[in-house]
């Protein structure tokens, strides 16, 4: 009997899990990945890999940190794997969900600029400047030192600025 509340109460903490975090999640994995299929597997990948490790969960984290972490976890095992050599992953910004507010002409710029970064910095400026994540919940993670975040969003945000400014990434 107690199994079966368990179980009632983990489903129940997982659907309110998905309502609350599918979307923000989906759209990291889906910038992160570069493939909306891909994505979409990622975030089903993220949730079942949360449901399984529901008793282990420590609240140490917020559940935000602690999923996006199982969700970064994910898109790296997926980009390293020998079929991201052959997934088209030119990601255009009407294929990413909906944010909850309109982008202006400048956002949707600044959103091409950010998928030109090398992953290691898109992984921080995602984390930190788009999800809202301190720099010690970003290093956390990504399993990377703060201070490493830090020089790395030091140089995405240069790299940014220089191509807003109408030069080029290097």
């Amino acid at each position: 009997m107690a199994d079966i509340k368990r179980a009632q109460s983990h489903d129940e903490t997982l659907l309110r899990l998905m309502t609350e975090y599918e979307v923000p999640i989906r759209r990291m994995c889906c910038v992160y990945l570069r493939d909306e299929d891909l994505a979409a597997d990622a975030v089903q990948e993220t949730f079942l890999r949360a449901y399984t490790a529901l008793d282990r969960f420590r609240g140490e984290s917020s559940e935000k940190t602690w999923l996006m972490r199982i969700a970064v976890n994910v898109c790296h095992s997926m980009r390293r794997t020998g079929w991201m050599k052959f997934v088209d992953r030119r990601v255009t910004l009407d294929k990413l969900p909906e944010p909850a507010v309109q982008a202006d002409y400048g956002f949707t710029e600044l959103t091409l600029d950010i998928m030109r970064l090398p992953q290691k910095l898109i992984d921080v400026v995602l984390l930190h400047d788009y999800q809202g994540f301190t720099v010690r919940e970003a290093g956390e993670m990504l399993g990377i030192p703060y201070q490493t975040v830090t020089s790395r969003l030091k140089k995405a945000h240069q790299l940014l600025r220089i191509s807003l400014e109408g030069g080029t990434q290097e």
